[in-house]
């Protein structure tokens, strides 16, 4: 550096983003051609490029330097997220160039959720669009307060004040609520340069900065180094017997050789003795900083637990409050269960109620009972346990998880927790004198739930009906739940639309467990058309307790058999949402036994099922 020259700031992460072809690769690969951060042989490679993928005629197509996949340039789009890193004598920075088009939001989400500072570009001849719109929400909410509106394209609009000033007004009025700490508009062209290393001289009613001058002297508070101390546990480091430690990464605030800590979720007490970084010990680490912590004493840790100070403690709840953008082509369904990733922890969550959807137009709230793809909402989660968390404004490593589909392994949307959801504390899990062993014994048998799906008309009822009265004249105890049945009582309010779907299952399924709880045969004849919550009520059972019988009747002899009418009805369009004929059915991908609903009479049906819980009693599966 040399005498005079300003200080460095370190390193600033920058996204790009807007809608489709506003021009971010071209006016971030104009930013590394102008400031010479691009070496002779990548600029030659990407001259010969040029007249191959590029669309600037003779010119070189200076977004290629950031399209770096074969279909992007192709196709003159970006599709995944692309990183640059590059210096200047005055910061060093890494630029996330994100997509534009729609279905590549989670893209977008992805590289916002690393970044310090956002470049949202606008198409000076369209304005402010959905997409442009939605990324600047998914910046506000991913915990960007710094902007820059790049109003690029400005030369062919002819260098328009005006339109400057219109597009500037209009996004500072739909951004007025999203909490932006600072917003600098400036008039671009990525093609030709202008007002991005150098002030232009066709805008001269500009007063304002250049974009590279802008970003390396942006001012960005770093919140998480300031903070209270949090440590999620990476890996519990055993080389050998003389030697446990608790790697990781440092997640917020600071950390001393001395210091107390506690276990977040457990509440217990403990001293930092040792501090491990790259180059061994060290006295302190900070904010950002890989290290591992050895304690004073042999606590119970684990991966996904968290380190905090003892005097400021991170929450530790199993419900919240967040901002959830959804992300997967099948759209969310409360009730329906997820995995959740939040931190290093893994557990099960589901919506429970959508409290609003985001309107990109004005921002404005919208009742929803579903989010779709792309969608923003408001929502309430619960996990299947609790975990230690912080709101997102307040730490962003500590307040973001992820919701994966669980038969897909898709990440199906990216969460930003608000608030936990301190509810019903003073509800705890009783324990009885009698449990379910001493209840089955007393039955002298094995409880479980026999769960026949399949298409309304495949002969679940009629099978089930048979096995229960086989089972009866056994001596067994036993209880049917049918759906028509439940409809009349319990769920009685629940229509037909999917989510409606999901909650009659769950409640079926909670009140199955009870019923093995008590030491119960039960056998559920339910549609169910959804595999997850098959698997929901699976999962709330032991390995031994549960036994999916799949009616395979083809939909061609349902609707011939009929016999309620409702195939009729609802194919003469008198009943929507009916499983079949316009409402999907997910048939079992491994139940337990498959009845040929046609080729066999319900007799021989029951007796297979009968067949199979006498071996499944003298041999139960492993879980």
């Amino acid at each position: 550096m040399s005498i005079g020259a300003p200080p460095a700031r370190g390193l600033l992460r920058v996204l790009t983003c807007g809608s489709v072809d506003d021009g971010k690769s071209t006016l971030i690969g104009r930013l590394l051609h102008d400031s010479q951060m691009i070496m002779d042989d990548t600029l030659a490679a990407v001259a010969r490029d040029s007249r191959k993928h590029g669309t600037v005629g003779e010119e070189v197509d200076l977004a290629l330097l950031v399209d770096g996949l074969e279909a992007e340039r192709q196709q003159g789009i970006t599709i995944d997220v692309a990183y640059r890193f590059f210096t200047t004598s005055r910061r060093s920075f890494i630029v996330a160039d994100c997509p534009g088009h729609e279905q590549y939001t989670r893209n977008m989400a992805t590289g916002a959720s690393n970044s310090e500072l956002a470049i949202i570009l606008v198409d000076a001849r369209k304005g402010l669009l959905t997409q442009t719109r939605r990324h600047a929400v998914i910046c506000s909410l991913l915990g960007i307060r710094h902007v820059v509106l790049a109003v690029n394209k400005i030369d062919l609009v002819g260098f328009d004040q005006q339109v400057f000033d219109r597009i500037v007004g209009e996004f500072a009025s739909f951004a007025s609520s999203l909490g932006f700490q600072g917003l600098v508009p400036i008039p671009t062209s990525g093609r030709f340069g202008d007002n991005v290393t150098e002030f232009s001289g066709n805008t001269p009613w500009y007063r304002g900065t250049t974009l590279l001058r802008h970003l390396e002297t942006a001012t960005i508070d770093q919140e998480t180094a300031s903070g209270p101390f949090r440590f999620p546990v990476q890996w519990v480091n055993r080389p050998d017997q003389d030697f446990r430690g608790f790697s990781g990464t440092v997640a917020g605030g600071s950390i001393a050789v001395g210091e107390d800590v506690v276990v977040a979720a457990s509440g217990i007490l403990s001293q930092v003795v040792r501090i491990l970084g790259p180059a061994g010990d060290q006295p302190s680490a900070g904010s950002g900083e890989a290290v591992t912590l050895c304690l004073a004493d042999e606590v119970d840790v684990a991966r996904g637990d968290v380190l905090a100070g003892a005097a400021d403690r991170p929450t530790v709840a199993d419900q919240f409050a967040a901002h959830l953008l959804w992300m997967d082509e099948e759209p969310m369904l409360p009730g329906r269960q997820y995995m959740i990733r939040l931190g290093h922890s893994w557990t099960t969550a589901s919506v429970t109620a959508i409290k609003h959807r985001v309107d990109l137009a004005d921002l404005g709230q919208q009742s929803a009972t579903r989010l779709t793809m792309n969608e923003i909402g408001v929502c309430n989660l619960a996990m299947a346990q609790r975990l230690p968390f912080d709101a997102y404004a307040q730490n962003r490593l500590m307040g973001a998880f992820i919701l994966v589909d669980r038969f897909s392994n898709r990440t199906a949307g990216c969460g930003m927790i608000a608030f936990p959801l301190r509810r019903a504390t003073n509800v705890h899990q009783e324990h009885f004198l009698v449990d379910k062993p001493a209840r089955a014994a007393a039955l002298a048998q094995k409880p479980m739930v026999l769960w026949f799906t399949g298409l309304s008309g495949s002969g679940k009822s009629t099978v089930a009906k048979l096995v229960e009265q086989a089972l009866h004249q056994a001596g067994r105890h036993t209880y049917s739940l049918d759906g028509d049945n439940l409809r009349h009582g319990l769920n009685r309010d629940l229509g037909f639309t999917d989510q409606d779907r999901v909650e009659n299952i769950r409640r079926v399924g909670e009140v199955s467990r009870l019923f093995v709880d008590a030491g119960l045969m039960v056998l559920c004849s339910f549609i169910s058309p959804f595999r997850a919550e098959r698997q929901m009520v699976r999962e709330m059972l032991g390995a031994d307790e549960f036994i999916e019988v799949f009616m395979d009747t083809p939909i061609e002899e349902c609707i011939r058999r009929d016999p309620k009418g409702l195939y009729a009805r609802a194919l003469r369009g008198e009943i929507t949402n009916f499983t079949g004929v316009d409402s999907p059915y997910e048939a079992p991908e491994k139940p337990d036994l498959v009845l040929d609903g046609f080729a066999s009479s319900p007799q021989d049906q029951a007796s297979q099922v009968l067949a199979l819980i006498e071996r499944r009693l003298a041999d139960p599966p492993a879980r």
